[in-house]
């Protein structure tokens, strides 16, 4: 069975029907995940590759949690800013690595253009970072995970009573750890395991076990002030 199906999407921005493709659900099954929500699949046919939607015919790229509709204003701003310069491009096959980190920096400048909710630019910019964790590629990993957590932390700022506050500090904590940032990484983690309105237990077992962690790497990179204890 091929793992791939084709749905069929209409474009919020110049109305016209195309085809994209996603990975079938029996083909979503992770060999592993990190501890940012990054799945790891041992087959080339990686999920996370189709994510973005991309319309052929004016460009417009966006994913299924970004606006359901664009307004005339917010159109005509597309078009001004990327679809008068588009080069019709078909995406609705099987990508590559490559092929979907172009759909996601489309998606990321339509995001932009349309001032899409920062969660959703949130989650582009954590993706991203995932594919060039996917690659190998570190330093653009590292360049991404932070414009990622400055997204997160926007997202916390101003629509976390809507979301699961939990999870949005464990990440955000957990992203701090990953760019390097030890201490303050512990002080996401202990508002998570210290507010007692939190019930969510595996998001306070995953900060305390991050925060074990890195006293395990204080002790074996000898930092010079240890984390603080939870």
């Amino acid at each position: 069975m091929d793992p791939l199906y084709q749905t069929s999407i209409t474009c919020i921005c110049c109305e016209s029907t195309y085809k994209t493709s996603r990975v079938r659900p029996s083909f979503k099954k992770p060999a592993g995940r990190d501890t940012d929500f990054c799945s790891q699949y041992k087959t080339e046919c990686n999920p996370d590759f189709y994510v973005v939607r991309v319309c052929p015919t004016c460009g417009f790229a966006s994913t299924e949690n970004g606006k359901a509709v664009l307004t005339e204003a917010e159109k005509r701003k597309y078009k001004d800013a990327l679809g008068d310069r588009w080069s019709s491009r078909e995406y609705g096959g099987a990508r590559t690595k490559e092929q979907a980190l172009e759909c996601y920096k489309l998606a990321l400048l339509c995001g932009g253009v349309i001032a899409e909710k920062e969660r959703v630019i949130a989650g582009i910019l954590h993706h991203i970072a995932w594919l060039y964790r996917y690659e190998g590629n570190k330093e653009q990993e590292q360049r991404f995970l932070r414009y990622a957590l400055d997204a997160y932390i926007a997202v916390f700022e101003t629509e976390s009573g809507s979301l699961n506050n939990a999870k949005l500090m464990y990440l955000i904590g957990e992203l701090y750890r990953r760019i390097g940032e030890p201490r303050t990484a512990v002080r996401w983690f202990a508002r998570v395991v210290n507010d007692k309105r939190i019930e969510d237990a595996s998001m306070i077992r995953a900060c305390r076990d991050q925060w074990q962690l890195l006293r395990e790497q204080q002790q074996e990179d000898n930092f010079d002030e240890e984390p603080a204890a939870m």
